[in-house]
């Protein structure tokens, strides 16, 4: 896992999170609109390793939990991908949502991500860097109530009304507070290092 910088800089998932940031425009004020971007649709997935297989995980359960944007006029997806376009976009994936087609996975991961203390991983947006097409994301990941600063490279193609963001993220467990999972009375041992990769569709802008 790759020090934080996000697509996991350490953890999952996620991006998922994980989409749209920026720098406050100056002498605009910050709006808070009814819904001006939602989620059409949402994949994360987390792909690790260990001693024995290769083992995925993932879930559609995002959602976002704050946009504010630096004026009402800034509807185009050019706009809101500009720097001062966002001056704040937070998104939750629900940690329990996460499956794995292999048996055995989803407890010990799980228990792993504390899912029973801490509901949901969240990225919350402190600004956005580059230009519509390529940009990077910088903000906060919080896994298992362990906060820490990544910086996450995206992908955007605006496509009508949705934008399509793609991204992934290398993560260290352990930067999280997370012990890699173990099984079998610990003769199958994780990879601290997993890597989410995320496919998100925002709706609610224009082209």
């Amino acid at each position: 896992m790759t020090s934080i910088r996000l697509v996991p800089a350490r953890f999952t998932a996620l991006g998922l999170a994980v989409a749209i940031g920026v720098v406050t425009a100056p002498f605009m004020p910050a709006q808070t609109l009814p819904a001006p971007i939602a989620i059409e649709s949402a994949r994360i997935t987390l792909a690790g390793t260990s001693n024995v297989h290769d083992y995925t995980a993932s879930t559609s359960n995002a959602r976002i939990t704050r946009v504010t944007v630096a004026s009402a006029d800034a509807a185009s997806w050019d706009a809101l991908q500009t720097p001062g376009g966002l001056t704040a976009f937070d998104l939750a994936i629900a940690a329990g949502s996460l499956t794995s087609p292999r048996d055995g996975v989803d407890k010990n991961m799980h228990k792993a991500l504390k899912v029973k203390e801490h509901a949901d991983i969240t990225f919350s947006l402190k600004r956005i860097e580059g230009s519509p097409g390529a940009l990077t994301a910088v903000g906060t990941l919080r896994v298992a109530g362990v906060s820490r600063d990544v910086t996450l490279p995206l992908k955007t193609s605006a496509q009508g009304a949705h934008l399509l963001v793609t991204g992934a993220l290398d993560v260290l467990m352990p930067d999280f507070g997370i012990e890699p999972p173990k099984a079998m009375l610990g003769m199958v041992r994780a990879n601290p290092k997993v890597t989410v990769t995320f496919e998100v569709v925002l709706a609610g802008g224009t082209t």
